[in-house]
């Protein structure tokens, strides 16, 4: 599993940089398009996704690599379920496959565990477990997905460049 770092680096969404993508933005298209699958947990804000998981998407509309992706969605807390429904509609509406057996509830709001007592909680811990193991299983039904470089590819950049 490989956890991406980079959202806070993608510059906002701006439709006229997609001619000469920033290399940001490249790295992150190249890191999706390498995924046999994505696990996405956003918190609420405002009752919505964060601004950092709404631009990170929407430099992901008309993505190539992006379309018929698996996809788990982890909500923090089940108190917050507008931002989890848009956050699965807007998933929907960019041809991602949410896989609804791995998105899971977890009751982390009020419970002051860092990543260590996530860790340590059995329920916690065995909750995630067992959503990776479904969206694993959801994803080894499937085709492996094409190793296509995609136009702005940061692999093909340095081959060219």
């Amino acid at each position: 599993m490989t956890v991406y770092s980079g959202l806070g680096d993608l510059p906002l969404f701006n439709l006229d940089l997609e001619a000469g993508l920033p290399a940001d933005v490249v790295r992150f298209h190249s890191n999706v398009a390498a995924a046999d699958a994505l696990l996405i947990a956003s918190p609420e804000y405002a009752h919505g996704v964060t601004g950092t998981i709404k631009n990170a998407l929407d430099w992901l509309v008309g993505f190539e690599g992006f379309a018929g992706i698996q996809v788990a969605v982890l909500n923090a807390s089940p108190r917050a379920h507008h931002a989890d429904d848009a956050l699965r509609e807007t998933l929907r509406t960019m041809a991602a496959a949410v896989v609804e057996e791995a998105s899971v509830n977890l009751p982390l709001l009020g419970s002051h565990l860092d990543e260590n007592g996530m860790i340590e909680s059995a329920e916690i811990a065995g909750t995630i477990g067992d959503a990776l193991a479904t969206l694993d299983a959801a994803v080894l039904t499937l085709p492996p997905r094409r190793n296509t470089v995609y136009p702005g590819d940061i692999n093909q950049r340095a081959e060219d460049g």
